[in-house]
């Protein structure tokens, strides 16, 4: 949808009278008077935002005998509400992938070809995202012995114990008794 039209929808919708005849008319077809009686106002201003709202088709009109009643054209509410939430979501999606080209880029620069770590980041953000890497071997809900643990961080990386103390320290892994186990992701140090 043109962005334009979408704005111009948006402006309309924007006045409080005009949301208060949607509500009415969401009830049913209603004719200009009864709308004016309902909302207290003159019957020339309801004729003016009556007007307002056909110029983006969110009512029509049809015409009984001497009395011309007034509809809420639903389908065109439903598409500009769908044409709003498709636009939040490409700017969703947009920036999620902004965010894996940026983790990619930091993984590449930090790991080599083979997979081994380079060395850690100093930066906070950019070691949480090679920490999180370096965990997606890891089962959620398995239990690892410190052996295990430091046999897995090798694969990346000879100093384990920096590493393990790094999983601890950024709330990755839970330690009691020498068993290690991962965290809800929700307790994961945020960048």
């Amino acid at each position: 949808m043109q962005l334009s039209r979408l704005v111009s929808f948006f402006k309309t919708m924007g006045d409080p009278t005009r949301l208060r005849m949607i509500k009415l008319l969401a009830e049913g077809p209603l004719h200009g008077q009864a709308i004016a009686g309902k909302l207290g106002l003159t019957p020339p201003t309801i004729t003016h935002h009556l007007h307002k709202l056909r110029e983006v088709n969110v009512v029509y009109q049809r015409r009984d005998g001497n009395t011309i009643y007034f509809y809420l054209n639903k389908p065109v509410m439903d598409h500009y509400a769908a044409a709003l939430t498709d636009l939040t979501e490409q700017a969703e999606k947009e920036k999620d992938r902004k965010k894996a080209a940026e983790r990619q880029k930091v993984i590449d620069h930090f790991f080599t070809c083979e997979g081994r770590l380079k060395h850690l980041p100093a930066q906070r953000k950019k070691k949480l995202i090679v920490l999180e890497h370096m965990l997606k071997g890891l089962k959620k809900g398995e239990k690892y012995e410190e052996k295990q643990l430091n046999e897995y961080i090798k694969k990346f990386h000879d100093d384990y114990a920096v590493i393990r103390r790094e999983f601890i320290i950024h709330n990755y892994m839970y330690r009691e008794n020498g068993i290690y186990e991962l965290n809800p992701e929700e307790m994961w140090a945020k960048e």
